[in-house]
């Protein structure tokens, strides 16, 4: 099996093709990226910028290059001696546009007697036989159908006609009442949908890959690409989608050859891959927590949580065990309460059961899971206390939940496997997607992957923890920036150094509150951190980011009842920050104070997740500042000509300093190169000690399996570190001599002290002297 040194993770689109893809490998490889990384490329909906909706998996989007930019792309890396990774979608495909899918063209055109019937997961029986399409603008709307050309038309909405359904003369609505499916008001979804889903998406239908040929008709060009040796390895997204990911996994390893797999996988703290599934990792969202973590003060925790509280008025901060139940809760009886009420159907209804009830008590149960999904028989014991909490917390349900029990933890029943995919679901939608734009207190905790209760991390638990991912998945991703992150690395590390200045920060919040008022305490506290991260920023990207983190957080408006009043206020607070001098002026002050210690918080993140264990992915264009916030603000075109002739100024000795974007480009270069080509250098862990008055402030260790590789330093709490004096006499011990790969300097063996290995950069890269 090849695996990869490093990634390189580029979104190919309409308006950055394969084509595009393979002139841009010989900058990758004189970046030191071993493998180029490919968001999903097979044939997606018209206009998808992000690949997710797949219509036909049979072809690579013609719009995104097709057959031949693959074959480009792949030609041009292997000339680069570059490895491909491809993002591919098992889970389900794009239906949006029932004339892209032919699979879903002919569910809807045939009903149950379609091929693609079983391919699709759908409860007929619950549809009365057919299944229903939440696209009306409500039921009024059948009046609105029409039949053109042989086709049912609502609007640019077009569906297929069953074979004899219609004669000229009849009206449309009788039409539409004799075909396999029901066209229904978009607000029934949350109870009355049939199908299963990817989340809350309608327009996004899951597809059942446990069944053989559905598994190798969506995987047969997939196939080719390794028949072909077009491509070397996969990134799965959402794997906890799945009947039977270990299953599905152990099947693409034979499809594939053996090749190197990773699967996108949250891992909640302390939560492990199971030991069934045969892949390498994951893509790395748990590495990019405990990297964050390393640059919060603790210190900040007791303050930003009286800070919260008072923003909230009340007398306490936000209870996040409390709140992600509350918001479990509301997805369960919301958006994703159809799922709850399949689960429902599956119980044999009975006086002792009766199906509201056990709709609530699976809702319940979902609602205490501590992780996004059992893999039954692994994770029994979550299931068994989860079911334990929820009678601890609804006793009234206790009789219910007794019974339910033996059918969660029956892995060949229906319900036990539907469970294990709807939990997943509702961790998403209910954490990630709300409780992350309503816990407040620091954004850098609220990163997808992460648990915000974690406040910071120690180097001593920094170091336990690669210790262990050395040990166990050191083929898995490590990743600071994604096309899913809520904010990129660079607005984090800016944001994190909030935690070194908590009286100016409370200052700030009270002048732009006074300034420009956000009715809405906690959110405020957001947009205000999110805006100190990212800027500077267009008040385009800033209107955007504020309406959708407040419609996620659903308090004070939300997507499917928007507060008209209240998002104006949002953007007149963005407004302000450009038409208001004082206000300007505030959140530049606010911002020229912490940029000194948010760059120092983002080189040395940035070399630890390039050095730690594990294959370092960078996301397109970070290897320069970014400073990005939640999709689609993430995926913004990338001037890759500025970075290769960055990348060639570098090269060519053009000087760079602390503050200078270039700098991060010379970290990322340097340690990209150094991974690739010395691989021997990172064949292990241990901790690098410091001894001296800052002795906390260093982040710091040997990559050698015998304490003889790479030595990573970085720094920590810089601006505490300023303020108690600098580095003074802190100091390592060098086993040998040493050359920094970021300033070219070199030191003897024994005692060195910080004053000099950091008095450029706030890192430092060192290989042995040999």
């Amino acid at each position: 099996m090849r695996t990869p040194a490093s990634t390189y993770r580029l979104q190919i689109r309409s308006s950055f093709t394969l084509q595009d893809a393979a002139a841009l490998t010989d900058y990758l490889r004189e970046l030191g990226v071993d493998w180029v990384y490919l968001s999903p490329i097979l044939t997606a909906e018209e206009g998808s910028d992000h690949g997710y909706d797949v219509t036909d998996p049979s072809a690579v989007d013609a719009s995104r290059g097709g057959a031949e930019g693959l074959a480009a792309v792949s030609k041009a890396a292997r000339e680069a001696g570059l490895g491909v990774l491809v993002d591919i979608v098992p889970n389900h495909m794009g239906v949006a546009s029932p004339p892209q899918n032919a699979w879903w063209w002919s569910l809807l055109k045939e009903g149950k007697t379609s091929r693609y019937a079983e391919a699709f997961d759908v409860d007929w029986d619950f549809g009365g036989g057919k299944l229903r399409l939440p696209v009306l603008g409500s039921d009024d709307d059948l009046d609105k159908l029409e039949v053109v050309d042989g086709e049912m038309r609502y609007f640019d909405h077009r569906y297929p006609l069953a074979d004899g359904s219609y004669a000229p003369g009849d009206t449309a609505r009788d039409i539409h009442a004799r075909q396999h499916y029901e066209l229904i008001g978009w607000r029934r979804a949350d109870d009355e949908l049939n199908y299963r889903r990817f989340f809350a998406v309608n327009t996004l239908a899951g597809i059942r890959v446990e069944i053989p040929w559905v598994f190798e008709e969506s995987h047969a060009e997939v196939s080719r690409w390794f028949r072909d040796g077009l491509v070397d390895g996969l990134r799965i997204d959402h794997p906890d989608g799945l009947a039977d990911p270990a299953g599905y996994l152990a099947r693409l390893k034979e499809t594939t050859a053996g090749s190197y797999v990773l699967i996108e996988k949250i891992l909640e703290p302390g939560e492990e891959l199971p030991e069934n599934f045969d892949c390498e990792g994951t893509t790395g969202y748990d590495a990019l927590a405990d990297v964050d973590r390393l640059f919060v003060d603790p210190d900040a925790e007791a303050p930003l949580d009286a800070l919260d509280a008072r923003l909230r008025g009340t007398q306490s901060p936000a209870d996040y065990q409390a709140m992600i139940h509350g918001t479990k809760r509301r997805i369960t009886d919301g958006i994703l309460h159809s799922e709850i009420l399949r689960l429902a159907r599956l119980v044999p209804e009975s006086p002792e059961l009766p199906r509201r009830e056990v709709a609530d008590a699976l809702a319940e149960v979902i609602a205490s899971f501590p992780v996004y999904r059992s893999y039954l028989p692994f994770g029994k014991d979550i299931v068994v206390e989860a079911v334990e909490r929820s009678a601890q917390t609804r006793p009234e349900l206790g009789r219910v939940l007794d019974a339910l029990l033996p059918l969660l933890l029956d892995a060949t029943g229906e319900l036990g496997c539907r469970f294990q995919q709807t939990s997943g679901m509702v961790m998403a939608k209910g954490v990630e997607d709300t409780a992350f734009f309503r816990y407040t207190r620091l954004g850098t905790l609220t990163e997808v992957g992460a648990d915000p209760t974690e406040f910071a991390l120690s180097p001593a638990g920094f170091h336990d923890r690669m210790v262990r991912r050395q040990e166990r998945l050191r083929l898995s991703m490590t990743t600071l920036t994604t096309h899913d992150t809520k904010r990129s690395e660079d607005t984090r590390a800016r944001i994190s150094a909030i935690s070194e200045a908590i009286p100016e920060w409370e200052a700030f919040v009270d002048r732009m509150q006074e300034l420009a008022p956000i009715p809405d305490g906690p959110l405020a506290a957001l947009v205000w951190q999110s805006m100190t991260g990212a800027w500077p920023a267009s008040r385009e990207r800033l209107h955007g980011y504020v309406v959708k983190a407040a419609r996620e957080a659903g308090n004070s408006t939300s997507w499917t009842e928007p507060d008209e009043g209240f998002e104006a206020s949002l953007t007149s607070a963005v407004d302000a920050v450009f038409d208001i001098p004082e206000a300007s002026a505030a959140l530049e002050g606010f911002v020229a104070l912490l940029e000194p210690y948010g760059t120092s918080n983002s080189l040395s993140a940035k070399i630890v997740q390039l050095t730690m264990p594990g294959v370092p992915d960078v996301y397109q264009g970070t290897e320069l500042w970014d400073r990005s916030l939640t999709d689609p603000d993430n995926r913004r075109p990338v001037d890759f000509e500025r970075r290769r002739a960055a990348l060639a100024a570098l090269d060519a000795g053009a000087p760079t300093e602390v503050r200078d974007e270039l700098a991060k480009l010379l970290l990322t270069s340097r340690a990209l190169r150094l991974r690739r080509d010395r691989p021997e250098l990172f064949g292990g862990y241990s901790p690098v000690n410091a001894d001296g008055p800052a002795a906390e402030h260093l982040i710091a260790f040997d990559r050698g399996a015998a304490g003889s590789g790479a030595i990573t330093l970085a720094t920590r709490l810089p601006r505490k570190l300023e303020l108690s004096g600098g580095w003074q006499d802190t100091s390592i011990q060098l086993k040998h001599a040493v050359h920094d790969t970021l300033t070219g300097n070199s030191y003897p063996a024994g005692e060195a002290q910080l004053t000099r290995l950091l008095s450029r950069f706030p890192v430092a890269l060192l290989i042995p002297v040999t």
